[in-house]
């Protein structure tokens, strides 16, 4: 059994430098320095727990009994609600009381081992009940992340997973903690990689859900037919889309809006968020050239609708379509006579 943790520890790894890496090259990405921040130190800190392992398990060394180990357990559920908190809550500011997420830390270096460990999956519980609540909240918005909040329910399981595992802890060997919680971290980080590749604009769709649900109504002093009108003018005829550096504050410019303005005015008429939106407009004029142009080369179709990379366009692509672009081309184009 010792094969299946082993490569989940390293399948973490490697995921963590991606996700890394990835997000310091998504510049789109709706979060702030503070909360992306708080991802890194998520990701770092669950590859740090792997990598301890990782040399427990070859008999490198053995950093499970000291502070550092519980320090990073310690770390997970803040850094994780830091994150999640100003994707999930419109608005999200930071106040005083925030340090008081800290003062667990404190528990590492008074109290003995055998009672700090499950403490921290103690405490994590608490901020699953959290995410729980205010995942609740959105129930409104289900209509519009139905296989999104299929992806996140897997993670919901897996962090279930986790915290019973820490619970009986007592009850089982240490060889066998460590592998379960090995392998249920790369369960996680498998969960992860495979949720944003298939909704790659997840973490903006999330967060525009959430600004729906909580924000107040911005709309109330702007004529909505005559920006709606002004709007479908900008994607159908001005093809304003195909802009690779099109933000929802160019976008506002353009329509004389704020960005809260322009965000609630998409989520309210059209069940989504800007991200999204603008994915299907170009996903739309990439189907149609698709078969338009039959010679012209998937790659060069993504680019002229506004995508960067072609990773990216295949990505939107399957997300809305269901299929490759290629695929989408071969089923619609009828067989030469």
């Amino acid at each position: 059994m010792q094969i299946l943790p082993l490569l989940c520890i390293g399948f973490s790894l490697g995921a963590a430098a991606l996700l890394i890496v990835g997000n310091i090259l998504q510049g789109d990405e709706p979060v702030r320095f503070s909360a992306k921040f708080a991802g890194f130190m998520l990701i770092a800190g669950l590859a740090g727990i792997q990598y301890l392992h990782l040399g427990w398990l070859l008999n490198r060394f053995d950093h499970l009994h000291s502070v550092l180990y519980l320090l990073l357990l310690y770390a997970i559920a803040p850094s994780f609600y830091f994150y999640s908190r100003q994707l999930l809550i419109a608005e999200a500011r930071y106040r005083w009381r925030d340090v008081l997420h800290f003062l667990p830390f404190t528990l590492c270096l008074i109290l003995p081992y055998r009672l700090v460990l499950p403490g921290a999956f103690f405490i994590g519980s608490g901020y699953l009940l959290w995410l729980a609540q205010i995942v609740y909240g959105l129930r409104q918005q289900r209509q519009r992340f139905r296989l999104e909040l299929l992806a996140l329910g897997t993670l919901f399981a897996i962090a279930l997973a986790v915290l019973l595992l820490g619970f009986i802890w007592p009850l089982l060997n240490e060889a066998d903690f460590i592998r379960d919680y090995s392998i249920l971290i790369g369960l996680a980080f498998f969960a992860v990689t495979l949720t944003l590749l298939r909704f790659p604009g997840i973490a903006a769709d999330v967060s525009a859900a959430a600004q729906a649900v909580y924000a107040e109504s911005t709309l109330k002093s702007i004529d909505k037919p005559a920006v709606l009108a002004r709007l479908d003018a900008l994607m159908q005829r001005d093809k304003l889309y195909t802009l690779e550096t099109l933000s929802l504050a160019l976008l506002a410019e353009q329509l004389e809006l704020s960005q809260h303005q322009l965000s609630e005015l998409i989520n309210t008429e059209f069940q989504r968020g800007f991200s999204r939106y603008i994915r299907e407009q170009r996903i739309e004029a990439a189907k149609k050239l698709l078969l338009a142009e039959p010679n012209a080369s998937v790659l060069s179709i993504g680019l002229t609708v506004g995508f960067s990379t072609q990773s990216n366009f295949y990505a939107a692509f399957r997300d809305i379509v269901g299929v490759a672009p290629g695929q989408y081309r071969k089923m619609h184009t009828p067989p030469a006579s």
